[in-house]
């Protein structure tokens, strides 16, 4: 038994339009994202308007992802070499290793 009940609408052709290229940057169907967005509507789920310098920044960002300027999580540890943050934890957990007290 299906679960899913196809459901025809009629938008403005801009809105439409609006609606697939939204969809093919979030890389999803257009019915998962019509979906979400009826699921936010019908819960009461506020909509949260962005400013425009948080769409400019969203811009620049895509922008950069799109040029390929952004660093991999292996490359920023090779600008750092090799070297990973070590936290408290690790740091307790070594001294103990070594039988001594952990500096505080």
């Amino acid at each position: 038994m299906r679960n899913r009940e196809p459901l025809t609408i009629s938008l403005p052709r801009d809105m439409a339009d609006a609606v697939r290229q939204a969809s093919r940057r979030e890389h999803r169907t257009t019915s998962e994202l019509v979906r979400e967005a009826l699921r936010r509507y019908l819960s009461g789920m506020p909509v949260v308007q962005v400013t425009t310098a948080e769409l400019a920044a969203i811009q620049r960002g895509r922008a950069e992802v799109d040029r390929g300027d952004v660093v991999t999580l292996d490359g920023l540890r090779h600008v750092l070499g090799g070297r990973a943050r070590q936290t408290g934890r690790a740091k307790t957990r070594r001294a103990a290793a070594k039988g001594s007290r952990p500096s505080r």
